[in-house]
């Protein structure tokens, strides 16, 4: 029997930014979202999926704001938030009517680093768009940086009623659907945002919207390649604001039978930094970025 998780998918993420016009204008023309709506300053893009956006954007020093998780359509809210609580979360408001754009139900708190986490149930879900310039349908999953991993693998896995599909040495993938992951956890020494990564309809289109990359001037962080845990093909870029941003395609769909691989199972050959072996490593530029993007106060 398929697994009844009481959250269902990456929503969208918030960032905060120092110059909003070069953002929109970035993130519409060149990495292609679309703007939907402006309240009170903040600015939402959504993907050609049935997402009300997949980011928020508000001006301010370079940061992330939050990340929003959907609960089913069936989830107790006030079980949701007592159980993230309990895995170690603080209450930031109480549940109730969502202010963003698409609406909704829901609540959030803040993990036990700081980082905020929201949850919004039955947000106002448009038709999905015709894909005409390869741009991302979804968020395919979003990547912190964790001190503490374990305590994160239990927030998300007891708190948000997630499952561990793999572990490598330096990484945590949790899922929370049929994909392979909707979050990975990274071990390192800060609570920062590694990256965020959009999903696109097929390897071709992630290849097209990385060209789009290229053309415009943007140096290739790394990729093209294949990951190990998920198998998705993956490009990595650095946005104008010093924030990692991934296009991605190909997620491994798993169910209940899969079986969770340990660092054992991902351990490539010297030399090789993805599954194919042509991959470059990644850039020095990239690896300082996954590093240093806070989450807001």
């Amino acid at each position: 029997m398929a697994q009844d998780f009481p959250v269902i998918a990456l929503r969208s993420v918030h960032l905060r930014v120092p110059n909003l016009s070069n953002a929109l204008n970035f993130y519409t023309d060149i990495w292609g979202l679309i703007e939907v709506a402006e309240q009170n300053g903040t600015f939402y893009l959504r993907g050609i999926g049935d997402d009300p956006y997949l980011v928020a954007l508000s001006h301010g020093e370079t940061a992330i704001v939050d990340v929003t998780w959907r609960a089913a359509p069936s989830a107790d809210l006030s079980i949701l938030r007592d159980n993230m609580i309990s895995a170690g979360a603080t209450a930031e408001d109480n549940i109730g009517p969502r202010s963003d754009h698409g609406g909704g139900n829901g609540f959030s708190v803040r993990d036990h680093a700081g980082r905020r986490v929201s949850i919004v149930q039955h947000d106002t879900r448009p038709a999905p768009l015709a894909n005409d310039a390869h741009r991302p349908r979804r968020l395919a999953h979003v990547n912190i940086n964790c001190a503490e991993i374990d305590k994160d693998i239990n927030f998300y896995a007891h708190g948000l009623g997630m499952t561990l599909t793999d572990r490598s040495a330096a990484m945590g993938f949790l899922r929370c659907n049929d994909d392979h992951h909707a979050i990975v956890l990274a071990k390192g020494n800060v609570n920062t945002l590694n990256h965020v990564s959009f999903l696109h309809d097929d390897y071709d289109e992630m290849m097209r919207a990385g060209g789009k990359m290229c053309d415009a001037g943007f140096t290739i962080g790394w990729g093209p390649g294949r990951h190990g845990p998920g198998d998705n093909v993956f490009f990595y870029f650095v946005d104008p604001f010093g924030i990692v941003i991934e296009h991605t395609a190909e997620v491994l769909q798993v169910d209940d039978s899969y079986k969770v691989g340990g660092p054992e199972d991902w351990v490539w050959p010297e030399g090789r930094v993805d599954q194919w072996g042509i991959c470059p490593p990644k850039t020095e530029t990239c690896k300082a970025a996954q590093m240093a993007i806070p989450f807001a106060d």
